[in-house]
């Protein structure tokens, strides 16, 4: 319990952006075979190629994203990544043939995973050493339980404007990544942090003089 007293805003702060980026990762996936079959009419065999396109973007993306975020930081490339997939955005949604959806959505999973890339460590490294075992998962859990009315949110948005999947698809991904642009910018920046440091003060502290 004095852990929770002593972190509960970080655990809020965790919980909120967690939320945010699986809305954003589920948000530009779950329901985007459904938009290319559905309002394109793509055969399955186009849908899936596609598929297997942006996952190659989902690789690249969190390979250097990731990377990248060990020179510049983390909050800083979060905030790149989120904001190139702003740029990236009216092509993954908008565009209207088979080559040029399958680039923006090759370039959208880029940034969406290359965000995403960088969140196992920065978890960790904002996480409290008497609790970095569990921080990480937990709030990554119950942002990821939160998040789970996406796709019947999306589905609801599509129905309500006459099918229209790009329209509903858009506004979730541009909004969680304008807001995980915000929570970023606001959080810590805790890279590089020497793990069980705090622990072992503490633990100098409370051992007597000789």
């Amino acid at each position: 319990m004095a852990i929770v007293r002593a972190h509960w805003r970080l655990g809020i702060y965790a919980v909120v952006l967690m939320t945010a980026f699986n809305f954003f990762s589920h948000g530009t996936q779950d329901l985007y075979p459904t938009f290319l079959e559905v309002q394109h009419g793509f055969s399955p065999h186009e849908v899936g190629l596609i598929a297997v396109i942006y996952n190659i973007g989902a690789i690249v993306g969190g390979l250097s994203f990731g990377a990248m975020s060990e020179r510049f930081g983390r909050r800083r490339i979060i905030i790149i990544a989120a904001l190139l997939s702003l740029l990236v955005l009216p092509l993954w949604a908008f565009a209207t043939t088979a080559l040029w959806l399958a680039v923006g959505a090759f370039l959208m999973q880029v940034m969406v995973q290359g965000a995403w890339g960088i969140i196992p460590v920065h978890l960790n490294e904002l996480s409290p050493d008497d609790a970095r075992g569990t921080f990480p998962g937990f709030v990554y859990q119950l942002g990821n339980l939160i998040a789970s009315v996406n796709a019947t949110l999306q589905a609801a948005m599509a129905a309500h404007y006459g099918g229209n999947y790009a329209l509903a698809l858009a506004t979730v991904a541009g909004v969680v990544a304008v807001i995980i642009v915000i929570l970023a910018a606001l959080g810590s920046e805790a890279k590089g942090v020497a793990f069980g440091a705090g622990r072992m003060r503490g633990a100098a502290a409370a051992t007597p003089a000789q």
